[in-house]
């Protein structure tokens, strides 16, 4: 009777044992089946998930001049002395240690973020009016003459520094700065639409660009903008603000010295922005003109964007040396992002070479002749 007790013990014993670890099984199966999707729903997610295509942004409309195949890099038609420093007459009197190195177009800590037309090139412009000799060399020369003129003057900053090909750029006053109120009582004429669709058409017909001087009479900035729309919507069109003609009221252009605040012009930037992403249009340039303190104020609200370029532009003509000292104090040490310089062929003295103009710190990224 007790070995048949122990018997039903062992059997008992047994069968719960046996129980426990099934259940033990089970449990730890169960656990397993619920950890096991969670991890393949998780690389699921990581595969379905897009990766980040960059964006393409649209080619740019122009056609750089070649340099010729002769053309001598520009760091080696310069002299120790050149590499490492500014010319005299641009340090003033001040440490003449280069900000950037030669041929670098972007002012110091600079950077750009588009696929405009500054970032790899130089643009080479000729300015002015085709209905006045007085405005500068459109007016001095049929369009086809013209054109021819400016490819030869490009050509040469090619031929200068071949590292950076320049591009032919036509500079057209779309709006005039008058001393009479005229029809819109703003002292302003705008510049024919045929006129300025026969130099868009000569720009396009020569793989150029086309920029639109506004000269703003007691007119805002935004609204030139906005009535240059059409134009600006062209993929090889851009803009140019001559800041001395922008007067308050009860003064006159010309007689009074004009002023734009850089708020003014940043809007201008922020709507071509706008305008690039909308339009899907290639990135945009906007050109400010300075020869004077007072003309361009609180620069440091003028911040270019990942479609606008922003160039600012000593405009002053005269003896060179003085030119050459100004773009020190105007360009390079209030710098926004690239710099630009004019040349007055029949007001300077001397007419600088492309080969004086690439000495310069920083190397001007827009050369514009009147």
């Amino acid at each position: 009777m007790k070995k048949l007790a122990l018997l039903l013990s062992s059997v008992v014993l047994t069968f719960f044992l046996v129980a426990c670890s099934e259940s033990a099984t089970a449990d730890k199966e169960s656990k397993g089946n619920d950890e096991k999707p969670a991890q393949e729903d998780n690389t699921a997610d990581k595969k379905e998930k897009p990766e980040k295509v960059e964006e393409k942004k649209p080619p740019q409309p122009y056609k750089p001049m070649e340099p010729a195949e002769d053309a001598t890099p520009l760091r080696d038609t310069l002299s120790e002395e050149e590499l490492e420093q500014m010319p005299q007459a641009e340090s003033y009197g001040e440490d003449r240690t280069r900000m950037v190195e030669v041929g670098e177009t972007l002012v110091k800590g600079a950077e750009d973020q588009t696929n405009g037309p500054l970032k790899n090139h130089r643009l080479v412009a000729y300015y002015g009016h085709p209905n006045s000799t007085n405005m500068g060399i459109l007016g001095e020369m049929e369009p086809d003459q013209l054109m021819e003129k400016l490819k030869e003057q490009t050509q040469a900053y090619s031929d200068a520094d071949p590292s950076r090909a320049a591009v032919p750029m036509i500079e057209l006053i779309s709006t005039v700065a008058q001393r009479d109120p005229g029809p819109e009582g703003k002292y302003y004429h705008s510049t024919s639409p045929e006129q300025i669709d026969e130099y868009a058409e000569l720009a396009k017909e020569n793989d150029a660009l086309l920029m639109l001087d506004v000269q703003l009479g007691t007119d805002s900035v935004l609204n030139q903008v906005k009535l240059l729309e059409k134009w600006l919507k062209l993929p090889y069109v851009h803009l140019a603000i001559d800041t001395e003609f922008h007067v308050g009221e009860g003064q006159t252009p010309g007689i009074d010295l004009g002023q734009v605040d850089g708020a003014e012009v940043q809007e201008a930037v922020d709507y071509l922005t706008e305008m690039v992403e909308e339009n899907d249009l290639p990135d945009k340039i906007v050109l400010v003109h300075q020869f004077v303190d007072d003309a361009l104020t609180n620069k440091e609200a003028i911040q270019p964007t990942e479609h606008v370029e922003v160039a600012l532009n000593y405009d002053g003509w005269g003896d060179a040396n003085t030119k050459m000292s100004l773009y020190r104090k105007f360009v390079r040490n209030e710098a926004v992002q690239y710099g630009g310089f004019k040349i007055f062929y029949k007001k300077d003295e001397p007419v600088l070479s492309p080969e004086d103009v690439l000495k310069l710190d920083p190397n001007p990224a827009i050369i514009n002749y009147q």
